[in-house]
């Protein structure tokens, strides 16, 4: 076998970030040799090309399938396949489930070495499509060709301009698209809309290679109990004249639109957020709700983006700190303190931590909101330690810790210190199981018992899993 060979396949498990496994047996050799299949599920037989071969190992992508799986299903959306956004729209989704389940328990037994622990079924997500409160758009002025956009003579129409979805790791190139799954049909106006002005009056595009143009990036956020809709644009500078005229246009086709932002970015870094903002329309904010708790969001904080799924991970994390009312609750990377929020009716205190100052500031705001007075947030970097702050400000040591740190995990040296401040709880709310194990697995091995995690859905289509685990001091 070497790179380039097409083979005959028979898929016959699943592994983490969506590839189908094939297990055959090469010449001289009585084991079992693995063979990972982009685009394939188990029960597909397919003929497969050789991407890369491993001395233990190999990767392929599918060129045709023989004889599908029973476990596919028709995709909704017509970029399936090309836009990186969703992964498995193909894959039945209490298979979706099922997979998901099953790659998290495994990574916990191979990375974490634990076993022993009670594993609750997953918490599947109520809504599959449309489920999502924000999307992220990207502008490019080399517009992603598909197969059926390039004609004959090898001509395109409006090839320098396009709005939409990044291709898997194609970062200078965007598949233009008119419409999502994922949001809601009025997004999909917005971003039709957006695209059709723009193009109307030759407005240019920002360039990562030359550094001029106009257009950046369109946000389109929504609160989901509340109906609340904010367009955000991302521009490369401020043009009043243009952007009020887009803001009236765009009132008048699009009323349910409650606030219009334009971010500013004024770096060459290729982000969707600006160095300052004009609004034009509202108040610059939109808000939601999680529970009983109504939180305020700008267009560049953080909020869950699955809202009927945080709700579940939120009360999830909130059952398993099993709270009495006399505790204090650290929570680390609380973010905007949705968190902090949500779990404040039955602690005595929550101090959050957080390295980003704006965050900080909206947690202030939330919970002013929503008449809480028990919640105090920090800025703490937290790729640092941050004992040396509690110590300084002489804070109480916690009963409970809950950490929801971003997807590379924690810090060893904040692991190191919730082992030294020794709560007799640690609730771990992680969006990836990997780096998830590998934190709980340092935490265990300094006392802490892992007694039962639960996933929970929160990215219908894609592999990304969101999971909560509660370790007790032993």
């Amino acid at each position: 076998m070497k790179r380039g060979d097409l083979i005959d396949l028979e898929i016959t498990d699943y592994a983490f970030e969506g590839k189908g496994i094939s297990k055959i047996t090469l010449d001289n050799s009585d084991k079992k040799f693995a063979i990972f299949v982009n685009g394939s599920y188990p029960g597909d037989k397919v003929k497969a090309i050789i991407k890369k071969k491993k001395s233990s190992y190999a990767e392929a992508n599918v060129e045709e399938i023989i004889s599908p799986s029973d476990q596919r299903v028709q995709a909704r959306c017509k970029y399936f396949g090309t836009c990186g956004g969703c992964k498995q729209q193909n894959l039945d989704y209490n298979f979706q489930l099922k997979y998901k389940a099953e790659q998290v328990k495994d990574i916990f037994e191979r990375i974490g070495g634990i076993s022993d622990f009670e594993y609750l079924p997953i918490a599947a997500s109520e809504n599959i499509f449309f489920y999502r409160n924000k999307m992220e758009y990207s502008f490019a002025d080399k517009r992603w060709l598909t197969k059926d956009e390039i004609t004959e003579n090898g001509e395109v129409a409006d090839r320098n301009f396009a709005l939409g979805l990044h291709i898997p790791r194609i970062f200078d190139k965007v598949l233009d698209i008119n419409e999502c799954f994922l949001q809601s049909e009025v997004s999909n106006k917005i971003l039709n809309f957006t695209r059709d002005f723009f193009k109307s009056r030759n407005t240019t595009i920002y360039s990562t290679n030359t550094h001029t143009g106009y257009l950046r990036n369109l946000v389109i956020k929504s609160g989901y109990k509340t109906k609340d809709l904010m367009a955000n644009l991302v521009t490369s500078k401020n043009n009043k004249r243009l952007f009020t005229e887009y803001s009236n246009f765009l009132i008048k086709e699009i009323p349910e639109i409650t606030t219009i932002i334009n971010n500013i970015n004024e770096k060459k870094a290729n982000v969707a957020i600006g160095d300052y903002e004009r609004i034009y329309h509202g108040n610059g904010t939109i808000s939601d709700k999680i529970g009983d708790f109504s939180f305020k969001i700008s267009a560049n904080s953080f909020f869950q983006t699955n809202t009927l799924q945080a709700e579940k991970l939120y009360q999830l994390a909130f059952e398993f700190a099993e709270l009495k009312g006399s505790e204090i609750v650290y929570d680390l990377y609380s973010g905007a303190g949705t968190i902090s929020i949500y779990v404040s009716k039955s602690a005595a205190k929550v101090y959050g931590f957080e390295s980003v100052e704006s965050a900080v500031s909206d947690t202030k705001t939330n919970c002013e909101i929503n008449n809480i007075s028990n919640v105090k947030s920090f800025q703490v970097d937290l790729n640092k330690s941050f004992l040396p702050f509690v110590n300084k400000t002489e804070l109480e040591k916690p009963d409970i810790i809950i950490a929801d740190p971003p997807r590379s995990g924690m810090n060893p040296k904040t692991v190191n210190d919730i082992i030294t401040l020794s709560p007799k709880k640690i609730v771990y709310v992680s969006c990836n199981p990997t780096t998830q194990a590998r934190d709980v697995k340092l935490l265990t091995e300094s006392g802490y018992e892992l007694i039962k995690m639960q996933p929970v859905d929160m990215f219908p289509h894609t592999y990304h899993i969101e999971n909560v685990a509660l370790l007790t001091k032993m």
